[in-house]
């Protein structure tokens, strides 16, 4: 399991996990679907406790909660996820199971980034030609 999916994958719910969301969990639930929304209320269930006994850890939930859709609060939420499940194999098993059977019920997530003057970001298929500004130009011919 990749902390920094489980962490993109939580990024959107977290903010009616903690309770400071705007949205009740039904309109969550009724915007990335039931199933997403069990499936990250397990994993939460069994980070909280976890997450709130490390000040740190606690912290950047609270900064995913507030800005999901920020990247540096993102990573810096991997990155206590990735301290305390190097620290406590029992969670890190538990959780990598509960991944695995969200999985399994189709629950998935997908990272798209696009990073740089006209990049293009695709979370899926491409066929043909994708153009993000200036059309090639025909060399010149010397005269």
């Amino acid at each position: 399991m990749d902390v920094a999916q489980l962490a993109a994958f939580l990024a959107p719910f977290l903010g009616s996990l903690l309770g400071k969301a705007g949205t009740t969990a039904a309109e969550v639930a009724g915007e990335f679907g039931e199933a997403a929304w069990e499936q990250a209320t397990k994993l939460w269930r069994r980070l909280a406790g976890h997450v709130a006994e490390r000040p740190a850890a606690q912290e950047a939930a609270e900064d995913v909660a507030e800005h999901p859709d920020s990247e540096g609060a993102r990573g810096a939420l991997a990155w206590q996820l990735e301290k305390l499940l190097a620290s406590d194999t029992a969670l890190r098993d538990d959780l990598a199971r509960l991944w695995r059977e969200g999985a399994a019920a189709g629950v998935t997530v997908t990272t798209v980034t696009a990073f740089g003057h006209r990049s293009v970001a695709v979370g899926g298929d491409v066929k043909g030609t994708i153009t993000t500004g200036d059309a090639p130009r025909p060399p010149v011919p010397d005269v």
